[in-house]
Order: structure tokens, then sequence, then C-alpha cells
């Protein structure tokens, strides 16, 4: 088991649009020393990745004005060493996939605490987790297919349709709806 090379600078770039969450999130980092810069927005982070890319980011995936995962990239492409967690309250597998690929090291269900929170970014990336109690049922199963599908074909509704074999009503009806349990 080793432990992944840790940046020297505790610079860190939180972004969420949850006003209340982003400043209590920040006020907290700054107590685990952490220098910490906050945006709320993708244009904002971007904007700060582009003027001192951090050593840390917490992204959360779905923002205003786009998609968190465009910060996560500008930040890997800015600076590859770089430690990125993804927060969300819309987690799925497919888009969990793809924040890894981008370059997030991990992918935290919100609402996540300051503990969760740096222990992702601090932590080992080599331990496996646990086998889960309770498998996903097959309704989950089939649900996170779609989503990976969709995330494979950027997100476009008819492309995902096509290659499902499936009608473009029916897949916007499974997309707006909670994934099963």
């Amino acid at each position: 088991m080793t432990t992944a090379p840790r940046p020297s600078d505790r610079t860190l770039l939180v972004v969420d649009d949850d006003k209340p969450f982003l400043t209590r999130l920040a006020r907290a980092m700054e107590t685990r020393g952490f220098e910490v810069q906050v945006a709320e927005s993708v244009a904002e982070g971007i904007s700060h990745v582009r003027r001192a890319a951090p050593s840390f980011a917490v992204v959360d995936l779905r923002l205003a004005d786009g998609n968190g995962l465009d910060v996560i990239a500008a930040l890997h492409q800015a600076r590859p060493e770089a430690r990125a967690v993804v927060l969300t309250g819309y987690g799925n597998i497919a888009t969990a996939v793809t924040a890894v690929k981008l370059g997030a090291i991990d992918y935290l269900a919100k609402p996540a605490d300051a503990d969760a929170v740096q222990a992702a970014l601090l932590g080992d990336t080599d331990t496996r987790a646990a086998l889960p109690d309770n498998p996903m049922s097959a309704d989950r199963v089939r649900w996170e297919h779609i989503q990976r599908v969709y995330e494979l074909c950027n997100r476009n509704v008819s492309e995902t349709a096509r290659r499902l074999n499936m009608h473009r009503r029916t897949l916007q009806r499974i997309l707006a709806k909670r994934a099963p349990k």
C-alpha cells in the first residue's frame, strides 16, 4: 500500500453554487490548514484555475452555469498532480467514472462533512473500498447503464436514445426520475 505524493502547498479551490454550504466548507477547510479560494460557478472556477492552479479542489458536479467536471478537466490540464474531489447530490456510477477519468481522486455524496473531504483529499488512493452489503438492484443497474451511455454521448439525449434503441421521450422520462434503490 503506497501513498501518492502530496503537493507541498495547501492551496484549495472550493466550487459550489450552494452559498451556505460553500461558506461552511471553506471555513472548515481553513481551520484544517488549507489556503482556500471559493467560486460559485464553472466560469469562476475555471478562472481561478487559470490564474493559479491550486494543489487541491473540491467541486460540485451540478452548478447553475454548467457541469463541475469542466473545472476538474481544466485543473487536471493546468496541474496534473492536483488532487480533486467531486461532490454531488446526484450520484451515479457514470459521472463518478467520468470524474475519475478527468483527474478526480474521489467522488463524495452531499452533504459531505469537512472530515470526509479532508480524508478524500489527503487519503491513500491505492486502498480499495469494501464490498457493499447491499448490491444494486436490477433496476438500478439498468439506470446506471443508461447514465453511462448518456455520459459517453456527452449528455446528448437523441444520440443516447439511438444507441440504446429507445424512444427519446422514454429516455427523457427515465433521466428526469431519481435513481432506483
